[in-house]
């Protein structure tokens, strides 16, 4: 067993940090500090191209101190002016001063004004509108996949299941990583950052009323305080896990595990299997590559396809699911097809053509 013990593994889920956050797909992403910091260099042109007005036509002002008006009295005055203090002390006298100040410093006047509490208003509008998305989004979010780990095992996973017909929006990415979940959003998906092992994590993913949750961390002892986790919160969702280690996969299954892949005994096969025969290595990697060539799927029995045998429907039929069996296209205790028997079989991909697999779980062993 390549796991770590108990105490190792208590110890590691107190050293994991708590904080947690959910994002929402978005076009554009800018910084916050960003957007400030150009509001703030925006507001400093106009207060300095206030104060060059003031200087270049400073013989019509007045200043009750010493009757003059330097560079150092311009910037004061526009700065007074701008934030709409006005001590008086400086004053436009002229009618070009006056005219000025009517048609050019009143109108950056109010430019300084939105822009600095435009700021304050975007900001806080900003995050009203993302609270509003986030709750209605939680709201609406129904038999959903959650994907736990967004590194090449789940990335893979997820364009596999996307290629089949799942909308994007129906997609949930857990990871620690701020990075991957920046990656993540920025293809469309949903991202929660934490850690998974968290009831409270997979809580924020809505992982009690997903569907179906696909487990791929890095680690295999990650993979399975998730699975436990996440049976505990959701009993009827399909799980499918990835481990590296094909002697854990029985604790995954244990742990509530639907399904257990083994990334690195799968890969050790398909290579073996391509050594033997590169034809037949390429058709295996067809058949797991959905939306181009040929597509492995399930599906239901049609009625006219009710009665015949396996042999005798139009695709080409790999099993037949009946019950809590799988059987083999040629396992004589299948007889004749039934309305309630599912069938995996290999079929043409077609463009726009979809088939949803999941329509219910199968069941455990």
């Amino acid at each position: 067993m390549k796991l770590p013990g108990h105490d190792a593994i208590a110890r590691q889920a107190d050293e994991r940090v708590v904080t947690h956050r959910v994002k929402l797909p978005r076009k554009v992403v800018e910084r916050p500090i960003r957007q400030v910091a150009k509001r703030l260099l925006m507001a400093l042109a106009v207060l300095v191209a206030t104060a060059l007005i003031v200087y270049a036509d400073r013989d019509g002002y007045n200043d009750n101190a010493d009757g003059s008006i330097d560079l150092l009295d311009a910037f004061y005055y526009a700065t007074v002016t701008l934030s709409t203090t006005g001590y008086g002390d400086i004053t436009p006298v002229s009618d070009s001063a006056r005219l000025t100040n009517i048609f050019v410093i009143t109108p950056l006047r109010v430019l300084f004004l939105i822009i600095l509490v435009g700021t304050t208003l975007e900001v806080l509008t900003e995050r009203t509108r993302e609270e509003w998305r986030l709750n209605r989004w939680r709201s609406a979010l129904r038999d959903h996949t959650v994907v736990v780990g967004f590194g090449t095992k789940g990335r893979s996973a997820v364009q596999t299941v996307c290629a089949t017909g799942l909308k994007r929006e129906q997609v949930v990415v857990v990871d620690p990583s701020s990075k991957v979940i920046d990656a993540a959003t920025s293809e469309g998906y949903a991202g929660v950052m934490g850690d998974a092992t968290r009831s409270e994590v997979l809580k924020r993913a809505e992982v009690h009323r997903a569907r179906q949750i696909i487990v791929a961390p890095q680690r295999d002892d990650t993979a399975v305080l998730v699975t436990l986790t996440a049976r505990q919160l959701n009993r009827s969702a399909k799980i499918v896990a990835a481990v590296r280690e094909e002697e854990n996969a029985p604790l995954l299954k244990q742990s509530g595990a639907d399904a257990v892949i083994t990334s690195s005994g799968a890969a050790g096969r398909l290579l073996g299997l391509s050594v033997l025969s590169p034809a037949a290595g390429m058709v295996m990697e067809d058949l797991i590559q959905q939306g181009s060539g040929l597509d492995l799927i399930e599906r239901p029995v049609v009625r006219a396809e009710a009665g015949k045998s396996p042999r005798e429907t139009d695709d080409l039929v790999v099993s037949v699911v009946r019950g809590h069996r799988v059987l083999g296209y040629d396992d004589p205790s299948i007889g004749t097809l039934q309305l309630t028997d599912r069938l995996i079989t290999i079929v043409r991909a077609t463009p726009g053509a979809h088939v949803a697999p999941h329509t219910r779980p199968l069941p455990r062993d």
